[in-house]
């Protein structure tokens, strides 16, 4: 909100916020400074490496996109080496390059030195974009499948087909229309890499014959690993896309974000459900309040007029994420509305009772500039500076709510962290169109509640089985007490180095956060490690300059298990942690429920909402009961499976009160979770269970006059 405003519309506002707003220095406070990440300003890109060494299939478009990435770099100020020799892999080579491209690699390219020097370059933040046949290569090398993100299993026919822009934010996809149609060889993938990846663009399987992945086609993606980044595309095995401009300009996207030279939020972001997706069907659940609006174009909002609210009338939203993508043309100004009542029509009520997170560079108070809680807490300039892509490029605001908590991150940095003396825990959203000239544009908003991060979310460490490397000698300080809940009571090991704590957690996660409460005797050099056995570790944090206290860490990473394991004290004593607290969503196996044979208790008279709407993968159908308690929705999987998670999205009519059941033979049934508090959205929830068919019971409706109402009802397991 950039504000023009009356003199007494001033005075007004001024009487408004008087002893609300919290006094800033020049650089803004952030109320959890030592906890709020933030990102190296981008480096120039400078070298790039294109590494195309086969030792399979040799794909003829190789030459061709050698000539397109030093085209690429010519017209982009970075200079490309390209080679198929292995022997450059070395750490003192690879370290002058900010990004190693492997153009349609196959088979084993890298000997075991070689890999370490790969492994080593990435570590120390090097970048990796994989194009194609990337996911073709090294099968025997763990680590490098987890870079990729997913390796190869099979085609079919070089066909036309239609690509989804998932993420129209990232520097890679931002130029591209919603749905894509061109022609290419389309991979199947062994696994779906989606809890783990930042899923950019996806396949429509119904536009093409051969795809594999049960509706759920990723194609692009991107993620931190490692310690660096890495970018994938499945796109590009033949001669023609190294012309295809679309291409070429996603393939620099990747280049500089897999560098680190433009800013982007490559964090999975399992959970979340669309608010608006870019069609007019979702558009139309939201109501305009005051003057303006917005136009819709390929998935668009494009404001006009003003100053009005463009908000989401459908329900009140309590303990979020919610995120947005923006664009400013130029020196332009909007904002994201959270935690306001219904404004009865009145875009200023928002301003008086919710807060606006504020998108305006250039205001010279920084408490109303882009990131700011907008005239009450300035952001963290110096890490928005590092985060903020210019005008014309788009941006990813992640605002989290837990209570009177807000926090911002901007393109997956935290810039600001403010605690509200405003009623904002449960209210409504909103967008907004500041006036005539203040030009904006919004895409892809979508949120998860109790998430994906901060608390109230659950602990999920907490009371879960734990063991250590040791345990002080003569002492109380069992492992078991960092995972109590009390915080009096802590482990702390023997006087030694290296020590480790190893918590399970019972079923797989996608891990998003760990907060560490350091006693006293604290760790200068330690890695939190995750693993799906116990046995295997991957780092999703590693430092060697900690400083006790609370280290509150968002990372990125899937497992059963996760490890502290220290290397250096800080003290000439053990290490100890009063808390070891770990935050995420499940993560489950494979989709089996897409398709399957479906039966409900009732469909809702008179309409279209039956049973396989809530299995088709479609987010814009659903299934819908009879306005009767129970009601029940069941799916036969075909056989029996090992289920790990469940994910229902509800719609406005969901339960308060339901169980998920599964069955051998669709008449036992044995419960597997259970809840008499559910609040709607989209609950992800963990199992361990076995059984043919699943069945969702509910016992309560949230809204008596409504039944129940799912637009996907998810199955994962193997």
């Amino acid at each position: 909100m950039k504000m023009k405003m009356t003199p007494p519309l001033r005075i007004a506002l001024a009487v408004l916020l008087a002893g609300g707003v919290v006094a800033v220095g020049p650089a803004g406070p952030v109320t959890a400074a030592r906890t709020a990440s933030t990102a190296a300003e981008a480096a120039p890109l400078g070298k790039v490496l294109v590494f195309s060494k086969t030792a399979g299939f040799r794909h003829s478009s190789i030459p061709n996109g050698i000539a397109a990435i030093q085209q690429l770099g010519a017209a982009n100020g970075f200079t490309v080496t390209a080679t198929e020799d292995a022997a450059t892999f070395t750490t003192a080579n690879l370290a002058q390059y900010q990004a190693v491209v492997f153009l349609s690699t196959t088979g084993d390219v890298l000997n075991s030195a070689q890999q370490g020097a790969f492994e080593a370059y990435v570590a120390a933040g090097g970048g990796f974009v994989g194009v194609h046949a990337a996911a073709d290569t090294e099968y025997d090398w763990q680590w490098y499948g987890g870079l990729v993100g997913a390796y190869f299993a099979s085609h079919p026919a070089t066909q036309q087909a239609t690509v989804r822009a998932e993420d129209r934010a990232n520097a890679s996809t931002a130029h591209l229309p919603s749905t894509w149609t061109r022609t290419d060889e389309w991979y199947n993938y062994r696994a779906n890499p989606r809890s783990a990846v930042k899923v950019l663009a996806s396949l429509d399987e119904s536009s093409y014959t051969g795809g594999s992945m049960g509706g759920d086609h990723p194609i692009t993606w991107c993620h931190s690993y490692g310690g660096g980044r890495s970018w994938y595309t499945g796109l590009g095995h033949t001669e023609q896309s190294y012309t295809d401009p679309n291409f070429t300009r996603m393939l620099l996207g990747g280049i500089q974000v897999a560098a680190g030279a433009v800013a982007a939020d490559c964090r999975p972001e399992p959970g979340y459900t669309p608010l608006f997706d870019g069609t007019q069907a979702s558009l139309g659940q939201w109501r305009q309040a005051g003057p303006g609006g917005f136009t819709l174009t390929d998935g668009t909002l494009t404001s006009n007029g003003g100053m009005g609210l463009l908000w989401y009338p459908v329900r009140t939203f309590a303990n979020y994420s919610l995120k947005v993508d923006w664009m400013m043309p130029g020196d332009d100004n909007g904002g994201v509305f959270i935690g306001f009542p219904d404004p009865q029509g009145d875009p200023w009520a928002p301003v008086a009772a919710g807060h606006e997170i504020q998108i305006d560079a250039t205001d010279g108070d920084p408490t109303r500039t882009t990131g700011s809680v907008y005239s009450f807490q300035a952001p963290d300039q110096a890490a928005r500076a590092a985060a903020l892509k210019p005008p014309g490029s788009w941006n990813t605001y992640e605002i989290g709510v837990h209570g009177q908590r807000v926090e911002i991150w901007l393109n997956g940095v935290k810039i600001n962290d403010y605690v509200s003396s405003r009623a904002i825990a449960n209210g409504y959203i909103g967008l907004q169109n500041d006036g005539a000239g203040m030009d904006i544009n919004y895409r892809n908003v979508r949120i998860k509640t109790d998430g994906p991060s901060e608390p109230p979310a659950t602990d999920l460490a907490r009371g879960r089985p734990i063991t250590a490397s040791s345990v002080e000698p003569g002492s109380v300080h069992a492992a078991g007490n960092a995972v109590d809940g009390n915080t009096t009571t802590r482990w702390g090991s023997a006087y030694a180095d290296p020590q480790w704590i190893t918590v399970d957690l019972g079923a797989t996660y996608a891990i998003n956060r760990v907060r560490l409460a350091w006693e006293t005797a604290h760790a200068r050099a330690y890695q939190v490690q995750v693993s799906p056995d116990n046995v295997t570790w991957s780092p999703v944090h590693a430092t060697t300059t900690g400083d006790g206290g609370v280290d509150d860490l968002t990372v990125t990473g899937t497992g059963r298990y996760l490890r502290v394991y220290g290397t250096q004290r800080a003290t000439q004593w053990g290490y100890s942690l009063w808390d070891l607290n770990v935050y995420g969503t499940a993560a489950g196996g494979t989709l089996l429920s897409r398709g399957r044979p479906v039966t409900t208790s009732s469909v809702e008279p008179g309409s279209t909402h039956v049973a396989g709407n809530a299995v088709d993968g479609n987010a814009t159908t659903r299934w819908g009961s009879a306005y009767a308690d129970p009601q029940w929705i069941a799916v036969d999987l075909g056989a029996s499976r090992t289920l790990d998670r469940v994910r229902l999205t509800w719609e406005a009519a969901y339960a308060r009160a339901y169980q998920i059941q599964v069955s051998p033979d669709n008449l036992t049934w044995t419960p597997v979770h259970t809840t008499t508090t559910g609040d709607g959205g989209v609950d992800d929830i963990a199992i361990s269970a076995t059984g043919r068919y699943l069945r969702v019971h509910g016992t309560q409706r949230a809204l008596p006059a409504y039944g129940y109402s799912l637009w996907e009802l998810e199955v994962h397991g193997s």
